[in-house]
């Protein structure tokens, strides 16, 4: 797909780091799958990986972490 940040750019298999932060907890996850913008290096997610990064979030604040970084792991399906 055309990058729509840059417009100029393809977007590719690949990784990125992401830092999220809710309520005085930051996590870093590194290694997380996306598409990345050959250009200007804009990083898109799927579904599926933005909402397990979501639930890697609250339980970090649930557990009461300031600041923690880990490995991407993806998350195990419910296909029930």
């Amino acid at each position: 797909m055309k990058c729509v940040i840059c417009k100029n750019g393809e977007t590719r298999d690949g990784t990125t780091t992401v830092t999220l932060t809710r309520n005085g907890t930051t996590v870093v996850v590194k290694s997380v799958p996306a598409r990345v913008c050959s250009n200007c290096g804009e990083a898109y997610l799927d579904e599926a990986t933005t909402a397990g990064l979501q639930d890697v979030v609250a339980r970090a604040v649930q557990s009461g972490v300031e600041v923690e970084v880990r490995e991407y792991v993806a998350p195990v399906g419910n296909d029930a």
